[in-house]
């Protein structure tokens, strides 16, 4: 690249259906390496057969290597994610030569989804791993011997790298750069591609609440009452009351049917009711905080933090709508 002496031999797995970003994210920060600082990075995008894929936009991605026969593993091996990666975590070839590959790697890393390719060649059991926020509780049932982190941008565990959605290829690959390069270079690389060297909060602050398996009978009604309005009196003998049990029975049952228990149900729900709130009004903080139950904008803060990894004035900061 740029005439640099090559150090580092990068190898970025794709198949049909694998995110453009995902891609060009970590491919962008070992290019701009080059410019900056004459890191010397060699990068070869690899589809089985060498065959050029079609991303997840529709976008022909054209490809460098078959990953078949690529007999040297990498300095590096990333797998991209995308709407395709079930595809490709199920196809045995493509699993079978990551494996190979990163077995003699001196690390292996996956953007998003692509983490899913790597549970199933074997690479994350007994590990920490992390994935887009949206797919981490899948990892976590589809793969129950690894320990999913679904609040990290990404997760170091040993020589495996994993990031969380999309953008996070960036994160993973200014980590990545630091790692061989030092943080000078790093941050000179983030000023250029204009985000942050090291984001604030963790990936939770962009999630949505994925709702709870359907209940049935009056806890359902219960839970229904609290997610459309959570300002109400949310105590636990107020809802045993409203139950018609003991709290004790009531927190018992609450708990083993919902998976929480009444007191962390109750403030997610507030959460939520104060996220919309906050990207969707130009209500202040305090007002918020009473509309939504919390009774003081400590105690939403508190809380806030607890769910999203970051205070609310930030939140707004990043997420308010126009």
């Amino acid at each position: 690249m740029n005439g640099k002496v090559v150090t580092h031999d990068v190898v970025i797995v794709v198949y049909d259906g694998v995110q453009l970003l995902d891609v060009a994210g970590p491919l962008d920060v070992f290019d701009r390496a080059a410019a900056e600082g004459g890191a010397g990075y060699r990068v070869r995008l690899a589809s089985l057969g060498g065959r050029p894929v079609v991303t997840s936009a529709e976008a022909q991605l054209g490809v460098s290597a078959d990953l078949a026969r690529i007999r040297k593993p990498p300095d590096t091996l990333m797998v991209a994610g995308g709407r395709g990666y079930a595809a490709a975590a199920a196809d045995r070839e493509l699993v079978r030569h990551v494996r190979r590959l990163a077995a003699g790697s001196r690390r292996t890393g996956s953007v998003c989804t692509g983490a899913f390719v790597l549970a199933a060649a074997g690479l994350l059991d007994g590990r920490r791993a992390t994935t887009h926020w949206a797919f981490c509780s899948e990892l976590a049932v589809c793969h129950p011997a690894v320990s999913v982190e679904p609040d990290a941008f990404f997760v170091r565990d040993g020589t495996v790298v994993t990031s969380a959605g999309v953008t996070a290829g960036i994160d993973l690959g200014l980590a990545l750069l630091e790692d061989d390069f030092g943080p000078e270079l790093a941050r000179a690389v983030a000023k250029f591609l204009v985000v942050f060297m090291q984001r604030p909060g963790g990936q939770s602050q962009f999630s949505t609440w994925i709702r709870r398996d359907p209940l049935r009978g009056a806890l359902s009604e219960l839970v229904d009452n609290i997610d459309s309005d959570p300002s109400g009196d949310r105590s636990v003998p107020a809802l045993a009351a409203l139950m018609g049990m003991s709290r004790r029975h009531f927190s018992r049952l609450f708990t083993q049917q919902v998976g929480t228990s009444p007191g962390a149900y109750v403030e997610r729900a507030r959460v939520a009711a104060a996220r919309a709130l906050l990207e969707s009004s130009a209500d202040g903080v305090d007002a918020i905080a009473g509309r939504c139950g919390f009774g003081t904008v400590e105690t939403m803060r508190r809380a806030f933090v607890r769910e999203t990894g970051v205070s609310p004035a930030a939140y707004r900061d990043r997420f308010r709508r126009g």
